[in-house]
Parts: C-alpha cells; structure tokens; sequence
C-alpha cells in the first residue's frame, strides 16, 4: 500500500501530530519506531531545524581562500550540503523519502518562510520528485490540527512563498559571504586576520544605532530654564508651568519648546512681574477616547516583554515558541499580522466562554480575574466582527498571537506565565469598549504671561478594567508633556493668587539609547522613527528583517561584537562605529542603507503573493554584490597608491624626530633604529594619538579590541623593546589572550531559576555566559552551588533552549552527534541531578536491536569493526 511522508520541524512537533492524526476520520493509531511514526497509510517523521546549508564552492577540489582571488563569489547554481551536526538526521529523512511505498509528501514545518526552506532544501538535496502538499496550522490543538488536515494546500500554492525563502536565503548567503571577505581582506592587509562580518540585514540594522549613538558623542548639552508657579483659589492649590503662546516650532532644532527659555534674566523677570499679583483663569474641559491597542504579533510582543521583564527579543520568542509548542495555549507566535480572519468570530467566543465559565480556584495557571473579565465581554455583547480585530485583508500567513482556549497548567514556569498573561489580557481587552477621562487644560494669565496646567481624569476605565487600577493611573498621564494631575476644582474666569514662583535651570538630553523595545520598532519601520501603532503596521512590510528573525539579527550583532548590552540598552562598539565608518568611507552605502534593505523585504513580500518574479530579485542582489566588492577592491588600491606625510614624533628608543609613513606602518627615519610601528595591530587599528604615545613613550596601557589569532577578543598594553619590536604586555592574572573576558551578572537578563539554590531555599539565577550555562551563586562559591553546565559538551553546543530545559525540567531534549573521548558520535539527553553532589547525568536512548552475530571479520576488515563499536560518552 502507497503511504503518505509527512515530515515536521522538530521531533515534538513529530509527536503532537501522531497523537492528533491518529483521531482523524479513517485514521489509525500509529507506532513509534525510533526516527518516526507509522501506520498502515502515513509515516510522520521530522527535521531538527534546518538540515541543509548553501555549501561554498571549491576550486580544484579545495576550499576558497580568504584573499581577493575569486572575489565576488558567485555561483550560477547553489549547490546544498547537509549541515554536519544534524547529518544522522537528513540520512533518516533520506531513507523515508526514498523508499518505495512513500508516493507523497507532505510539508508539516513550521507555516513560514523558515519551515518552507527547511522542507525545500531537503527534498531538494535528495532530488526527490514525489507530489507535494503543505499541512498549514496556526496552533498546536488536537483540533487545530485535524482542521490543518483536513485543508491540505497545494505545491502549486506555496511555491511563491519557497520562491521567497530560497531569494531570502541566496541574498543573505551572496551578500553576506562576500561583503564579509572583501571587507575582511581590506582590514587584514597590514597583516593578521581582522574578520569583519557584514550581512544584507545586520549591517543596515548596525546603521541605525551607530547613527544614534554618533549623534549621543557629538551632543552638547544646552542650559535652559523654566517658570513655576503655585497658584491658590477657593477650592486649594495648583502649579502651572509658564508657556510662550507665541513660539513657533523649530524644525532645526528639536530642544526649542514653548516651556522653555534660553535667557536666565528672562527668567527671572517673568517671576519678578508675577509672583504675588493676581491671575484670570481660562479653562477648557473635553472628553477624550482612549482606545484599546490591537492585538499582539511578534514584535509588538517582544517590544512589550522587554519594557515589562526586561525579557530580550530572543528570550520572548523562545517563550513564546514554547507556549506555542509545548502548552499549545498559545497560536503560531512568528507572526507580522495584529488582526484576526473575518470568519474566525465563532473561535473567539468559544475561547471567551472557556475563560467566563473557568473556576478560578488556583487549580491552573489561568490568571484568577480574566475569566470575570471574559464573561463581561460576552455579557455586554461586546464581542463584535470590528474591523480592529476581524480583517481578514490583514491577515497574511497568520493572525495575531492570541490564546487557543487550552487552560494553561498550573506548573507553567514563571516566564510562560507573565507572557501568556499578556497575551491573555490583551485578548479579552479587545473588545471593551475604549477607556474614556476628562482632560482640563487650564491657562491662568498673569497680566501678559500665561502659565499652563493639565489635568486628566478617569470617567469610564472601559478596556483598562482588565489591566487594573495600576494601568489606569499610567493611562492617565500617558503622552502627556506636563504631568497630568487631578486640578482642585475652579471655573472659566476664575481669579488665582500667585503664592510663589520659581525658576528652574534644567539641561537638554541627548537622545536616548535604543533598548530592544525601541529597536524592534524602528526595524520594523526600516528606521523611521514611528510612534503610531497603525501607521508603524501599515510599514511593516518594509522592516528590516521578519518578525521571527529579528531576534537572531540583534544577537548576532552582539556576537560579532559590534554592540552591547548595558543594563536594558543597545550601545555601539568602537568596532562598530569604526565599520559603518569605514561602509561610508568606501561608498558602498547600499550595503548598509535601512531603506533599501526595506525595499528589498517588500519585495520579497511581494514574491510571496506572485507579484514579482525571482530572478528580477536575485539579479539586483547579484549586482549590488558585484558592486560592493569592487568598490571596496579599489578602495583598497587608492590606499595603497597614496603619498603619506611624515609623522611628527620623537623617537623615545634613539631619541631622532620624524617617522616615515607608509600605508601600513609608521618607521624611525634614523637608518640606524628599528623602531617600526604597524597602524593595525592584532585586528586594531591605532589612533594617531595613541601612535605618538608609543613611539614616544614606549608604552601603551591597556586596551580592549585586539583579537587573537583563535578569533577571540583581548585586553593589552603594548611595549616597545630595545630592539625596535613592539609586544604585548597583558594586565596581571591576564596573560592568556584567548582567555574570556569577565561575565557582568549585574547587567545580565537569568534565562531560569536554579534548581540547586531552589532546594536551599535560596533565589539563585542561572545566566548564560560565553562559556557556560551558570548560577550567579555558583560563580561566586563553587562550594555553595554546582549549577554549572558547559556551553560546548562533547565537541557539541548546548543550546540556550536544551539549557533551560536541563535546569527546569530535569532533563534537557535529545542532543544528537555528540562526540566521545575516543572520536565516535552518540546521542544523550542530559539530567540535571540538582542537590547531588556532581550535577550533571546522562540518559541514553534505547539502542537498536542488535542483530545476530556474523562472522567476525579477518585481517584488514578486523580494526574497522572494532573501531564502529559503541561505547558510553566521555564527559
């Protein structure tokens, strides 16, 4: 009998459908063999992720050299290659898709340009030309599922959207690789390897901050000042703040406002002519709406989990994708869409009748005053098709983030909890009504001066009932220039006594730092600074970046060290800075422009929905490479052609003034010293200041910034020898180059709570760090806890989502292709044995079935068998 190959994104995700599918009508149980699942129709197995990578080409059978020979490298046709650490795993795909009684296949990954690439490049890499169909789900359900099933699209219908994963992935490939090398080769022309990563989506994203935090260095704060004044009437007193009602708006300059005065003596005879004299007030009294924000997609989440939790980009999604995947009370979280289909009215009062009628003793993790809240949209027939919830031309793959109606468990973790309460709210808030307050805007007029205080009040907490009293009183200010307060009462026309009035001298601010919050924004916006919630989404289609990768890009800018976190802020590296200077420099602009990089994620929006075709998109990428590599190759050649003059300073080795310059290095023009300085040094450029210092002094203290040859960044001063030669001088306690730098606790976001310290009874975080996952107790007294795990075990990286689970749940998911002390792969899942003298356990899965035992083999067969012996793992 023919069957039918469906194959999932994870193993978990493998297992959901074999327990759902096996309810589907004419359906039977199916039984789990090691890599899959199977019965007499279907056999469902899965991926672990992405299977397969774009393989960089050889020349004469060997890898291509980091130099300029065969730059650009661009291949007429990609060829794909498994990824090494999950090749036992694309063998097993290999050997279902290729046997006889599988006919078609079916495409159950993640519904997304990512789970679309996954499915593609694998049946792509074995050639398999077998129908196609596509399993689309929107949550994990056992309903949800069956429903999926029972629409099946076409290969016809999603080949617009794997034509856009495959133009996704090329560019990203093309320009990446190649703005990589080239800049890479031009900064490593004074010798060394000073790896410079750039990508189409990193590089602009890197733009926008580096241009926000040149604009923090060169701010000069400005003193100004401001009139306050406290005013009495009948009813008690209230402040105003003096106001120029004849200012107009600079657009030159954004710190010019009508509170402010430049003029101290201004200042000051504002208060003379003012204080004690008598006021007329004038007042105006309007009702003003505050409506409800739309429901969550991806990165409107992960903005609002960052302000809220401090919780990174990267960590929401994680959280999500687990409420998604594993608690299945959440629908698909890597969505770009706020709104709901039209016909989807009858789920959302099922979900909502879920939540009115729930008991809310603490049996669950449902938050115990949604369900009231629930019944009250139902009650009051709120719950209506509107246009800011239903819009089904809103909806692309997939609607906003809201709950499935499956009651959350009552062990949900502390994380899932705060998250799924977010979502939670926000879905029953939807369809209150707006909140409404009375907002009073109050001028009391001193002779000519005029002095303007606002005043704000909750009437009806409308959608801010479900938010509770602490939301309301945030609502109330919100937006507001002036604090708003509550005005004691007094009417048009009324007179106030000035009872004292003061000058304030205050200083202008820099623009703040992005946080991810902000960042996520302007991404979203391709780095138009957006305050609207409606017009940012009407954008989004030309971000920078999707929704679901936006968190990898910011990490990844992190890991090349190009930012840094400080506290719940983004701040640029020098290294940076020092690249998008260099872009600039260079002329290749394109390659860090947000807009056009916006343009090109339009595009690919556009591929999607058959309105472009993909070779009009590669062609324009292959061309914008083309150009980058070849303007950065003649930027490289000017350099080298330039005529340098000497550089002033005073030999501190023979004491001779002058150095001769060339492109690379600064030398003593006294034939007689050796004294030659390289102007990059270990992947640093040196300023000409810190050149001057060295030459002079023969020292240079401490820096950050130099990279060993391993790659890794390092702290050192330099020194020059009486030779002539400069050498390093490490800090003390630091003579190891490669060693890590100090981890910062204090600045650091916990991905969990520790087991060990738990069972202490003691509040211990673990953090992940460059080398390990480790409590913050652990790190400071080993003896006081062993919560410890290493980010590479066996040759192998444990992922951040494998560690949570290790610390949390006791035991973390299969990690495959493990390497034992004696060279051979193994598969494990890792036990976190906590309150146990060694942390750290190991659970193997059942092997198969040994076969009868042949022959054993003679002579050179014999120490090649005994070599693929199994063996238990070394730690």
């Amino acid at each position: 009998m023919s069957k039918t190959l469906i194959i999932a994104e994870k193993p978990s995700v493998a297992a959901d459908l074999a327990r759902a599918l096996a309810k589907a009508p004419g359906m039977k149980a199916f039984t789990k063999e090691k890599d899959y699942y199977e019965n007499e129709t279907h056999v469902i197995s899965s991926a672990v992720g992405h299977l397969i990578e774009l393989a960089m080409p050889e020349v004469n059978g060997k890898k291509i050299g980091w130099g300029w020979t065969h730059l650009p490298i661009m291949p007429d046709e990609f060829e794909l290659r498994p990824i090494e650490d999950s090749a036992d795993r694309f063998k097993v795909l290999k050997k279902l898709i290729n046997r006889k009684d599988v006919t078609a296949l079916v495409n159950a990954c993640d519904a997304g340009r990512e789970g679309e690439l996954i499915f593609r490049y694998i049946v792509e890499a074995i050639g398999a030309k077998k129908p196609i169909q596509r399993l689309w789900m929107q949550s994990m359900t056992q309903g949800a599922i069956l429903d999926a099933y029972k629409k099946l699209r076409t290969d016809a219908e999603m080949r617009p959207l794997a034509d856009a994963a495959k133009c996704r992935s090329e560019s990203d490939w093309l320009v990446g690789i190649n703005a990589t090398r080239a800049l890479t080769a031009l900064n490593s022309r004074h010798g060394g390897f000073r790896l410079t990563p750039a990508g189409r989506v990193q590089t602009p994203t890197l733009t926008i901050l580096a241009k926000r935090e040149r604009e923090i260095q060169v701010f000069v704060p400005r003193t100004y000042f401001e009139v306050h004044a406290l005013f009495e009437v009948d009813a008690g007193r209230y402040e105003g703040r003096w106001l120029n009602e004849k200012f107009v708006k600079d657009e030159q300059d954004e710190h010019k406002k009508p509170e402010r005065l430049w003029n101290r003596q201004q200042a000051e005879e504002i208060v003379a002519r003012c204080r004690g004299k008598q006021g007329k007030i004038e007042q105006t009294t309007k009702p003003v709406k505050q409506v409800v924000p739309l429901l969550y997609d991806l990165t409107s989440l992960q903005r609002e989990a960052s302000n809220r939790f401090g919780f990174s980009a990267r960590r929401t999604l994680q959280i999500a994708q687990a409420l998604y995947e594993k608690f299945k009370v959440l629908t698909y979280p890597r969505t770009d869409s706020r709104y709901l289909p039209e016909d989807y009215l009858g789920t959302v009062f099922g979900t909502l009748q879920t939540f009115a009628s729930h008991d809310d003793r603490k049996i669950d993790a449902l938050p115990a005053d949604l369900g009231k809240h629930a019944a009250t949209a139902l009650d009051n027939k709120w719950v209506r098709p509107t246009k800011r919830v239903f819009d089904t031309s809103k909806v692309s793959d997939h609607f906003a983030i809201i709950p499935t109606g499956l009651i959350p468990p009552k062990e949900l973790p502390e994380a899932e909890q705060k998250l799924f309460d977010m979502v939670a709210r926000r879905f029953v808030a939807v369809f209150f009504p707006p909140a409404e307050f009375e907002e009073t805007v109050r001028i009391t007029r001193v002779a000519q001066d005029a002095f303007r205080s606002v005043g704000k009040v909750l009437v009806e907490p409308g959608w801010l009932a479900v938010y509770g009293k602490k939301a309301a009183e945030e609502a109330a200010s919100e937006g507001q220039e002036q604090q708003a307060k509550l005005l004691v009462l007094a009417k048009d026309g009324d007179t106030a006594d000035t009872k004292d009035a003061k000058v304030e001298e205050l200083m202008t601010k820099p623009p703040a730092r992005f946080n991810e919050a902000t960042l996520l924004r302007t991404m979203e916006t391709a780095g138009k600074l957006v305050e609207d919630e409606e017009l940012a989404e009407a954008m989004s289609d030309r971000g920078l970046g999707t929704p679901a990768t936006r968190a990898a890009i910011i990490e990844g800018l992190i890991s090349d060290k190009y930012i840094e976190r400080v506290e719940r802020n983004i701040a640029v590296t020098t290294k940076g800075l020092a690249l998008i200077d260099q872009i600039s420099e260079i002329g290749i602009e394109a390659l860090s422009s947000p807009e056009l990089t916006g343009q090109w994620e339009h595009k690919l929006r556009q591929m999607e929905q058959h309105k472009l075709e993909r070779n009009s998109f590669m062609r324009e990428i292959r061309s914008l490479t083309t150009d980058v590599v070849e303007k950065t190759r003649a930027f490289q050649k000017a350099a080298k052609e330039r005529v340098y003059p000497d550089f002033e300073a005073v030999c501190g080795t023979c004491g001779h003034r002058g150095f001769k310059q060339t492109e690379d290095y600064y030398a003593c023009k006294n034939d007689n010293c050796n004294v030659r300085v390289f102007k990059t040094i270990a992947g640093m450029e040196l300023s000409d200041a810190q050149i001057r210092e060295l030459v002079e002094k023969k020292f240079l203290p401490p820096m950050e910034g130099f990279r060993s040859r391993l790659g890794k960044d390092f702290t050192a001063g330099l020194e020059i020898k009486d030779t002539g030669k400069v050498s390093f001088v490490f800090p003390t306690g630091s003579d190891d180059p490669d060693a890590p730098p100090p981890f910062d606790f204090s600045t650091a976001t916990p991905i969990c709570d520790c087991p060990v310290c738990a069972k202490k009874k003691r509040n211990g975080k673990i953090y992940e760090t460059s080398v390990n996952y480790i409590c913050d107790v652990a790190a400071k007294d080993s003896k006081a806890c062993n919560a410890k795990l290493p980010r590479v075990l066996c040759k192998k990286e444990i992922s951040t989502e494998n560690a949570i689970k290790f610390f949390t749940e006791g035991k973390s998911g299969l990690i495959e292709n493990m390497i034992s002390k004696r060279g051979r792969p193994f598969s494990s899942f890792l036990l976190c044995k906590a309150g146990e003298k060694r942390l750290l356990g190991w659970e193997f899965p059942p092997r198969e079935p040994r076969p009868k035992a042949a022959p054993k083999p003679k002579g050179k067969f014999a120490k090649k068998a005994e070599e693929e012996a199994p063996e238990e793992p070394g730690e």
